[in-house]
């Protein structure tokens, strides 16, 4: 058979109606002229009355089952206790209620000198960060380290190195404030125990997230005041450096960020 040649079916079910066929046969005859016959109502039966299940009861710390309040609330507490950044990252591996954790592979707590005088937190792990382990060390972090040294300073020596989460959003996508919001104590923790000279905050998020800035292209470059929950340090933000990859052109406001930081660092006791 050739189906080139065959009718489409649209067509010929238009032709049907066209020629007055409006119902296809079956296998028993029907009269069209006789009464209809009345339809018997089914008997309703009455469902029987089902026990109550008590819900399962919701472990603590769950990724997937904790309520948002509830998982802020005990990572304050799991932050509070943390009395050195060793004893923090062990609370952050044993946290579980932020979903992030579920599809990261590892945990990307922090990175440089813990005793520098300057502490950097940028936004979110990505691929890169993910798979070792720690933060800026891809493409962003290669360039970030040029800038540094740019005006005489290095990862090992004088900055400690961090990220507003610890865990890489799938895709790198930017993170939901309510994952920030369960992250933020661990992060502000940290901040305390460091306790830097100088706080930046790389991108953004981090700058919404931890100086209550937004629109990072208006708010970047300018000092504030951060509170330690110890003491009041001097804070900036600034362009990230995954944004500088895609928008060179903006490089020389970075550039004017950087000089600032180290003008800061040269009078800073």
């Amino acid at each position: 058979m050739n189906l080139d040649l065959a009718p489409d079916p649209a067509e010929l079910i238009a032709w049907y109606a066209e020629m007055g066929v409006t119902e296809a046969l079956d296998e028993m005859p029907h009269n069209h002229f006789a009464e209809p016959q009345p339809v018997q109502a089914r008997p309703v039966h009455k469902p029987a009355l089902l026990r109550a299940v008590p819900a399962p009861a919701i472990r603590p710390n769950a990724a997937a089952g904790t309520p948002p309040d509830e998982a802020t609330l005990s990572a304050r507490a799991l932050a509070r206790e943390a009395k050195t950044l060793d004893e923090l990252r062990e609370a952050l591996s044993r946290f579980e209620g932020c979903a992030l954790k579920a599809t990261a592979k590892n945990l990307v707590f922090s990175d440089g000198n813990p005793e520098g005088r300057i502490m950097m937190v940028g936004e979110a792990p990505g691929a890169d960060e993910d798979r070792v382990g720690l933060p800026f060390v891809g493409r962003s972090g290669q360039l970030l380290d040029r800038m540094l040294a740019a005006i005489g300073l290095n990862r090992k020596e004088h900055v400690y190195i961090a990220n507003l989460l610890p865990w890489r959003p799938p895709g790198n996508r930017t993170p939901t404030p309510q994952e920030v919001a369960i992250c933020l104590p661990f992060i502000q923790r940290q901040i305390e125990l460091a306790d830097p000279d100088i706080l930046v905050s790389i991108g953004g998020p981090s700058a919404q997230g931890l100086l209550g800035l937004s629109g990072i292209l208006a708010s970047r470059g300018k000092w504030l005041d951060y509170d330690t929950g110890t003491r009041r340090i001097r804070a900036i933000a600034t362009l990230h450096p995954a944004y500088l990859l895609r928008q060179p052109l903006q490089k020389r406001l970075a550039w004017r960020d950087l000089r600032a930081l180290k003008a800061a660092l040269d009078v800073t006791p």
